[in-house]
C-alpha cells in the first residue's frame, strides 16, 4: 500500500473534527482528574480511620484494575440500574476517576516529602491545623506536584483513543471509521499518530519548563 496525499487531504477536515473533540475530552477529563485526586486525597489523609480505609480501599481498586473494565462499566452496567449516560460523557468521567486515583497518591506522596521537622516547627509555634497547610505543608507540597499533573495531562491525552471501543468518535475513532469505510488504513492511523506527536511534544517540554521552574521547595 502506497501513500496516497489526495486520500490523506480529504480525510483531513473528519480527522480534525476528531482531534479537536480528543483535545476537549482531555481538557475536561483533567481539570475533573485533578479535583477528584484532590478530594480522594483528602479522604485519604482523614483523621476518621473508617473514611480513610475507604479512600485507600476505592483508590487501590481503580488503581489495580484496567481503564477499559471502567469503561466497560459504566457504559454497559449503568443502563441496568436506570443511569443513561452518552458514550462522550462516560469517556470522560471513566478517564477523570481512573486518573483521580493516581493523582491522589501524587498528591500524598507530596505532602509526605515535606519535612516533618517543619511541621513540628509549626505546631510549637502554636500555628493551627488550617495556618501550618496554608503557610508550611503546601507551599513545599505544591512545586515537586505541579510536573506530576503535567505528566498526567500528557497520559490523559494519549489515553482517548481507548473511547473508541465504546463508540466515542475522537480522533481514533474517527480514523477507524474512515479506514474500515475505504480500506486504506496507512494515511488514516498515520495522521493520528502525527498529531499525537504534535500534541503531546510541547505538552512535554512545557511540563519540563515547570519542572525547572517548580522543582525546588519554596521554603528549604
Amino acid at each position: 500500500m502506497e501513500w496516497d496525499w489526495q486520500f490523506a487531504l480529504q480525510i483531513l477536515p473528519d480527522l480534525a473534527r476528531g482531534a479537536l473533540l480528543t483535545v476537549q475530552i482531555t481538557v475536561v477529563a483533567s481539570a475533573l482528574a485533578i479535583c477528584g485526586g484532590f478530594a480522594l486525597f483528602l479522604l485519604r489523609i482523614s483523621p476518621y480511620r473508617p473514611v480513610s480505609m475507604v479512600a485507600y480501599c476505592i483508590i487501590e481498586a481503580i488503581r489495580r484494575t484496567p481503564l477499559l473494565l471502567h469503561l466497560y462499566m459504566l457504559f454497559y452496567m449503568l443502563p441496568s440500574y436506570g443511569i443513561l449516560l452518552s458514550p462522550l460523557t462516560t469517556g470522560i468521567i471513566g478517564i477523570a476517576v481512573y486518573n483521580s486515583a493516581y493523582l491522589s497518591e501524587a498528591y500524598r506522596g507530596a505532602v509526605l516529602s515535606v519535612n516533618k521537622v517543619q511541621i513540628e516547627a509549626a505546631v510549637a509555634c502554636n500555628l493551627g491545623r488550617y495556618a501550618t497547610w496554608r503557610y508550611v505543608i503546601i507551599p513545599q507540597a505544591l512545586p515537586p506536584v505541579i510536573p506530576v499533573l503535567g505528566n498526567y495531562v500528557i497520559a490523559m491525552l494519549k489515553e482517548t483513543p481507548i473511547l473508541s471501543a465504546i463508540t466515542v468518535l475522537e480522533l481514533m475513532g474517527e480514523a477507524r471509521v474512515i479506514a474500515n469505510y475505504n480500506y486504506r488504513y496507512l494515511e488514516p492511523f498515520t495522521l493520528v499518530g502525527v498529531f499525537f506527536l504534535l500534541a503531546s511534544v510541547p505538552a512535554m517540554i512545557g511540563s519540563r519548563l515547570l519542572e525547572r521552574m517548580f522543582g525546588q521547595p519554596i521554603v528549604q
